[in-house]
């Protein structure tokens, strides 16, 4: 392929296509064409991108999405809501880093500690030792919230206090979390040197706490913060004990700074996970608070989909503009406009099922025999549906080629505002919509004849 480069016809057309459609003024006030990458297409680990500022796991993009369960989830992952093991996320199991624990449900947000919305409550949180005022008793706990420090600058993380802490956002999740008695996820991280039941390495999910107290009071730093005292609740046993029974109802342990303490919150209802005598165990007293998330189709959030429709398939295309578009991004084998496109060494594209049916059932070796005795395998190959090279080395390593993925509802998004350019005032809208024709028509002629033609002349 180095000594023996090709042209690629397929962008060379979509920069004609676009340079004719930029001339005619549709491009002007067109929306954005979204990036967005839909969660089965998603690798099984966390990834980095080509617009990744730096390398590692601080620019990288989440991986495949395991479970089935909204953002907003409270309590425990159930085996029903994880398609993929079919036995639910269960205490003590551990993730490397954030991402990973996010494709599981254990705890969403990639960066902050809290997971939850200040007028429908926390889902879960995260112990990685980031206060000093943070005390940990396995069994209950004494949690800092978020905010006080300044992170102006493009900072991510700082750990000077300087201002007091507040009740707003994950913080007022959290007290409202305690007035409700909703069940609360704890993940510990290995970060936390201060805690002697954090894991060695990674994250781990510890099962389920409820807040039970939350109030203000002046830290170690010397300005307020908010306090939150949270009790283990769960029907499984702690990863750090030998018991085979999950816990049971407790007293409240006695914190010596509430005595001091300001904007004290107590819960005066019966909380919503609460332990029940008759069946033995912890579960829901009440309904659980309804999502407010969209519901997911296919796999995919609504709002992602609704997305992606506004950006392709605004109105129908004329047929004129579809056979320019199937022409200039067709597949070379079943000749349909290009879906999940992956690209080739020999710079041939396809869809990714299509190609995908080509070798189904063919291996890439080949078992040979002479005489009763075994020879050494030899390589199938696979010749590409459009030349004769043999793809056998990397068929199976394609990906979807997301730029030209992109680049197709670009062009599609462009051929409809350049159609609905040339519709009739008077007209309905199911008149036809025909283009202008290119200009000058030599050079339409003279590109719609194949490359060995034009060699020949």
């Amino acid at each position: 392929m180095a000594n023996q480069p090709r042209i690629n016809l397929t962008l060379v057309s979509a920069i004609r296509m676009a340079k004719m459609l930029k001339s005619s003024g549709a491009g002007e006030g067109s929306s954005q064409v979204y990036e967005y990458v839909h969660n089965q297409d998603r690798p099984d680990k966390a990834y980095t991108t080509e617009r990744a500022k730096r390398n590692g796991m601080a620019n990288a993009a989440s991986g495949r999405i395991f479970v089935t369960i909204p953002t907003d989830h409270f309590g425990p992952i159930l085996a029903e809501n994880e398609p993929v093991r079919n036995r639910g996320v269960l205490v003590g199991d551990t993730w490397g880093g954030r991402l990973e624990c996010r494709q599981w449900g254990g705890h969403f947000p990639p960066i902050t500690g809290i997971a939850g919305q200040q007028n429908h409550g926390a889902q879960s949180v995260i112990l990685s030792g980031g206060y000093k005022d943070d005390e940990d008793h396995g069994e209950w706990f004494l949690y800092t919230g978020s905010g006080g420090r300044d992170l102006s600058g493009n900072k991510r993380t700082n750990k000077i206090q300087s201002f007091d802490q507040e009740f707003k956002s994950a913080n007022e999740a959290l007290r409202l979390s305690c007035r409700k008695g909703y069940p609360l996820r704890v993940i510990r991280c290995a970060k936390d040197k201060h805690s002697s039941y954090a894991p060695v390495k990674g994250l781990r999910y510890d099962g389920i706490y409820r807040v039970e107290k939350c109030w203000r009071n002046v830290g170690v730093q010397g300005f307020k913060v908010c306090r939150y005292l949270m009790v283990r609740c769960d029907n499984a046993p702690a990863p750090w004990t030998s018991d085979v029974h999950g816990d049971c109802p407790r007293p409240l342990p006695a914190v010596k700074e509430l005595e001091r303490a300001s904007d004290i919150t107590e819960r005066k209802e019966s909380p919503s996970w609460d332990f029940d005598e008759a069946d033995g165990c912890w579960k829901w007293m009440k309904p659980p608070p309804m999502s407010r998330k969209k519901e997911k189709k296919n796999g995919e959030p609504a709002a992602a989909s609704r997305k992606v429709r506004r950006t392709v398939n605004k109105k129908p295309l004329s047929e004129a503009a579809r056979k320019r578009i199937q022409k200039e991004f067709g597949c070379k084998i079943c000749s349909d406009v290009l879906y999940q496109p992956v690209t080739t060494a020999c710079g041939h594209n396809f869809c990714k099922l299509c190609l995908a049916g080509v070798f189904a059932g063919r291996s890439t070796l080949r078992e040979r025999n002479a005489g009763g005795r075994n020879l050494r395998f030899k390589k199938n190959v696979m010749k590409c549906p459009a030349c004769s090279n043999d793809l056998a080395d990397d068929w199976c390593d394609l990906e979807v080629n997301i730029e030209l993925k992109n680049l197709i509802a670009k062009q599609m998004r462009e051929c409809e505002n350049f159609s609905s350019a040339f519709v009739n005032e008077e007209g309905s809208e199911d008149d036809e919509v025909e283009l202008k024709p290119e200009k000058p028509s030599k050079r339409r002629k003279v590109d719609d004849q194949d490359p060995e033609e034009r060699e020949t002349n």
